[in-house]
């Protein structure tokens, strides 16, 4: 079975997409079972050519059929921040907490009905030394008041979907995975996937 290497480190991450890439023929791999440690730097200014970098850079790294994503929260409020910075927004070694309580802050003077967001995701699968394909998705919502649900990591307690009348942290993970920008790009890459593995 070929292998496709995951391109990361946050265990959060790898669990979704094992569930979301579950079925296809592929043994997956994440970059701490590949014996690799250096990091690609995320410098650029939107999140495919983050996920191209990164995609290019550990499919040369490690020789395999890479699958790399950046993703984020775009809050309208606060002109799309954290956008590409949404890890580091509140510091380079903030927690979850941490990064969910900054925010808030930020948004303590704005009323729920302008509380308007997006979280968004590219995907990008490299071949070692060869194309780079992108696919993206989106999940429209709302920053909360407050966090709720224990479900999910990063900002997941505070985005508010109104047709479920929950925060995506309050979600059963199945559904999570149907909705969530990450589950509509990976159903996006499945197909590139499936493409690459038939002869």
């Amino acid at each position: 079975m070929p292998r496709l290497l995951l391109a990361t480190t946050n265990k959060g991450k790898a669990a979704e997409y094992r569930d979301l890439l579950k079925g296809l023929d592929f043994k997956i791999v994440t970059l701490d079972h590949a014996g690799i440690s250096c990091e690609a730097e995320e410098s650029y200014n939107t999140f495919e050519e983050n996920a191209r970098h990164k995609a290019a850079f550990y499919a040369k790294l490690g020789g395999l059929l890479t699958l790399a994503d950046d993703s984020g929260l775009e809050v309208d409020a606060l002109g799309g921040e954290p956008g590409v910075r949404s890890s580091r927004y509140a510091g380079d070694n903030a927690t979850d907490q941490d990064r969910v309580n900054f925010l808030l802050n930020k948004l303590k003077d704005v009323s729920q009905s302008k509380r308007t967001a997006r979280f968004r995701c590219v995907i990008a699968v490299a071949r070692p030394g060869g194309a780079v394909e992108t696919v993206e998705g989106t999940c429209e919502g709302y920053i909360a008041m407050e966090p709720r649900g224990n479900n999910g990591f990063g900002y997941d307690p505070v985005f508010f979907l109104p047709e479920y009348g929950k925060t995506i942290a309050e979600l059963a993970p199945e559904i999570k995975n149907r909705i969530s920008h990450r589950g509509r790009a990976a159903a996006l890459a499945r197909g590139i996937l499936i493409k690459i593995a038939t002869p």
